[in-house]
């Protein structure tokens, strides 16, 4: 059954292999510098290595916006973006599978009545606008450069074209490598949190978690659509909006490959944060619409003159239609399996203000007298308690949201079987022996959890939010996120 509900998982990852990937070597391929095997094979090599070893930080962000938590949920999501994409590639259209993968998660909070994080929303969809006018920036400086230093060079014109064949190949391993590690969350972040799947280790040494694990079977199916589907796609990048040269295609690349790398990199994040520097989001960005800027960006450096003024338009109206049709999609088809074939398509979670739930409200200084009222009442979704909120109190959308994920109710059993499935090596001493002391302990609460493991040891405290302090916490949440999945449960005989 896992494996049939992955299968949309992995559709959506040859979807993204025969229209966004492809995007990583378009333009060599339709400029003749490089032949399509060789970008094929070299993409999808790439790509896999990228999602397994950097597909954590996009991920998690995507989990914010959503927590899908049932396999049925989880395939349904991921089908509708598969379909959303398909559509468009039938269309010759390179269109955002970031944003088929919103809508569809959108389609699945509105019918499960689940919350949707708007800071997480705000966050990804201000990538939408970013993403392509960055890259437009990135290809205009480096057009720029690149044109001077032509200029100035006297290196052999086929020597100048080894090179840039050299070059081209280089870069694409590159944008591949970016591509597989920021949007891996896209293929595979649905059923991160609604497939049970455990750590193995491998060789006796080498630790293999479960979230690699999703992450190597989605990278293998966007290799697969790289070879079988992505060439029309990549003629429409290379050649359909504005007629590049070797150059110019080097320098569409890298310019894409940079910021899908800055949107992924949780080590270019330590660095800047470590450095008083404002970091950049780690969300899924299309490799698409990083393409369309960086064409567009060269074309306006060079005068915008061949710019195909009516594919800009019909690629924009596709980023507009693809996570409308993504969430319609997946909101009827969740009614459909939900009330035909009678499946599960999300675990239930309540929602109660108890006793000690109103205590942590008071300690994060969240007021209101109208809260009193609702002590005790049990909600089957969050949208019901945020509804009662407007109705009942004054508090603020950021205050009802803390309300919201404070009161929301689930199982988590500490066990020493599942302990040992952590990956351990990201934990301290301390924090291994506080959580065999709780060992055979239950608790009603995610908060309720994460305070009773820092009452227990230091080493789970939130330190200060200062600067100084930002990549421990930070390393602290990752750990944290890692426990409740590990222990979270439905099941009452567990």
């Amino acid at each position: 059954m896992i494996l049939l509900f992955l299968s949309s998982g992995l559709f959506l990852g040859w979807s993204l292999g025969a229209n966004d990937a492809a995007n990583v070597f378009g333009t060599a391929v339709a400029t003749r510098m490089v032949r399509f095997r060789t970008a094929a094979i070299t993409s999808g090599l790439f790509v896999i290595v990228g999602a397994v070893l950097a597909g954590g930080g996009a991920t998690r962000t995507l989990g914010q916006l959503g927590s899908v938590n049932a396999m049925a949920g989880a395939f349904m999501v991921a089908l509708a973006a598969a379909l959303a994409v398909l559509w468009m590639t039938r269309a010759g259209l390179p269109v955002s599978v970031s944003q088929a993968i919103i809508g569809g998660i959108i389609g699945w909070n509105l019918f499960t009545g689940s919350p949707t994080d708007i800071d997480s929303l705000v966050k990804i969809v201000s990538t939408w606008v970013i993403c392509p006018l960055l890259s437009g920036v990135f290809a205009a400086g480096l057009y720029v450069l690149a044109r001077a230093a032509t200029v100035r060079s006297r290196m052999h014109l086929l020597a100048e074209d080894a090179l840039t064949r050299a070059v081209l190949i280089a870069v694409g391993a590159f944008g591949a490598f970016s591509l597989g590690a920021n949007n891996i969350a896209n293929v595979m972040g649905v059923f991160v949190s609604a497939i049970p799947a455990s750590s193995v280790h491998l060789l006796g040494f080498l630790h293999v978690s479960s979230d690699q694990q999703l992450f190597a079977l989605g990278g293998i199916a966007i290799a697969v659509g790289i070879f079988t589907y992505s060439h029309r796609v990549m003629m429409t990048v290379g050649k359909g909006l504005f007629r590049l040269t070797p150059m110019t295609g080097l320098v569409v690349i890298l310019s894409e490959s940079l910021v899908l790398f800055l949107f992924a990199s949780e080590l270019l994040e330590s660095w800047l944060i470590s450095h008083g520097l404002p970091s950049i989001p780690l969300v899924p960005v299309s490799s698409s619409q990083a393409v369309i800027g960086a064409v567009i960006g060269i074309a306006l450096v060079k005068g915008g003159r061949n710019l195909d003024l009516r594919l800009i338009r019909r690629i924009a109206g596709g980023w507009v239609a693809t996570p409308v049709i993504a969430a319609l999609v997946a909101f009827f088809g969740l009614f459909f399996l939900q009330n035909v074939f009678d499946l599960p398509v999300h675990r239930p979670v309540s929602y109660e203000l108890s006793e000690v739930g109103m205590e942590r409200l008071q300690e994060h200084g969240v007021h209101d007298e109208g809260l009193a009222e609702l002590e005790g009442a049990v909600f089957e979704t969050g949208r019901e308690l945020s509804s009662a909120l407007k109705e009942k109190t004054s508090l603020g959308m950021i205050d009802r949201e803390v309300v919201v994920e404070c009161a929301r109710k689930e199982r988590f059993v500490v066990t020493l079987k599942r302990i040992e499935t952590l990956d351990l090596t990201l934990l301290t001493v301390g924090q291994i022996r506080a959580l065999r002391e709780l060992s055979g302990r239950e608790f009603g609460y995610s908060w309720e959890l994460e305070s009773t493991l820092a009452a227990e040891s230091d080493h789970w405290a939130m330190l200060p939010d200062t600067r100084d302090n930002h990549l421990a916490n930070k390393r602290l949440r990752t750990n944290l996120r890692q426990l409740l999945d590990a222990f979270r449960t439905a099941d009452t005989n567990d």
